[in-house]
């Protein structure tokens, strides 16, 4: 079995500023990145949720990294039912939006052209990754108030019918709702990860709000899991207008925490051939010292996962 480690992002601002994980004068782009890739064998792509990917980007990305790194990459929030504002859209597109008044809009105020045409960007995007084998999954985390229900379930499968279409790529799912996983709906939405091929996304977060699902240590995918720390920082689980999105996922994990943590990873291991660690503790430097602290734990090290 192969564990492969690493963080959301490699570029938030507060990693940069902290001045703790790059070294004096690792200050390009370019630099930040290889510097991180001969740290870690795994990075998880957050700035394609907030915008449309670049295919120039997923080029450099993959010419700057060692054979064997590997991108899972967050799938562009107007697919996963979030509100999208006009601006994020690409520049050429936006003339073309509905015009009906809203300042942000939503997958289904899409007409079906331009929805087609939005995907066919995307996974133009991030080809270069996927042809050059450095494309790990892509990463569907669905907005809180995409549910449970007939209508929740046919977007999720509607996503995974256009993922399907396309050779190559592996689609996790992450729900950000509890009606996918309680008492009387968790079978059928394991059933249908199962049935479609898709990863279920193992998190580890605070619980006890609508938005937080339990940690379902079950594989779907006959090859992959792939299990995403979020901290356990219950007070600002759901804090409203933070300066970044880096102040809710403010923790850092215990020895305890990450012994637990690291049998459990090692136990879900043994079903499938590859298993992806993503922690989004993304405050500072905490999650690159949280990831080096798992990787001992394990006992994996850069060059044994690449």
């Amino acid at each position: 079995m192969t564990i492969l480690v690493g963080t959301a992002s490699w570029t938030d601002p507060t990693l940069i500023k902290c001045k703790r994980f790059y070294p004096p004068g690792c200050s390009s782009a370019e630099a930040r990145l290889r510097h991180y890739a001969s740290v870690f064998p795994l990075v998880e792509v957050d700035s394609s949720y907030y915008a449309m990917p670049n295919p120039a980007n997923s080029v450099l990305w993959a010419a700057r990294t060692p054979p064997g790194f590997v991108f899972n990459i967050k799938a562009f929030r107007l697919f996963t039912g979030h509100q999208t504002a006009r601006d994020m859209f690409p520049p050429d597109i936006q003339p073309h939006l509905p015009q009906n008044g809203k300042t942000s809009l939503y997958y289904k105020d899409l007409p079906g052209e331009l929805q087609q045409e939005l995907w066919c960007r995307y996974l133009e995007a991030i080809e270069p990754l996927r042809a050059a084998g450095k494309l790990g999954v892509v990463h569907f985390q669905f907005a809180p108030w995409v549910i449970c229900n007939p209508h929740g379930i046919r977007h999720v499968e509607h996503c995974a019918d256009v993922m399907s279409a396309m050779d190559g790529y592996t689609m996790a799912v992450e729900f950000r709702n509890q009606t996918w996983f309680d008492e009387k709906r968790r079978d059928s939405t394991l059933a249908l990860e199962r049935e479609r091929g898709l990863v279920n996304v193992v998190v580890d977060e605070p619980q006890g709000s609508s938005n937080s699902i339990p940690a379902i240590w079950e594989t779907t995918h006959s090859r992959l899991a792939l299990i995403r720390l979020h901290g356990r920082n219950q007070e600002t689980w759901n804090i409203k207008n933070a300066v970044a999105s880096s102040s809710r996922f403010k923790y850092e994990y215990n020895d305890d925490e990450l012994d637990s943590i690291a049998n459990q990873i090692i136990e879900i291991s043994k079903a499938v051939e590859l298993t992806h660690v993503v922690f989004n503790t993304n405050y500072e430097d905490q999650g690159q010292r949280n990831a080096l602290k798992l990787m001992g734990v394990l006992g994996v090290t850069h060059s044994d996962d690449a």
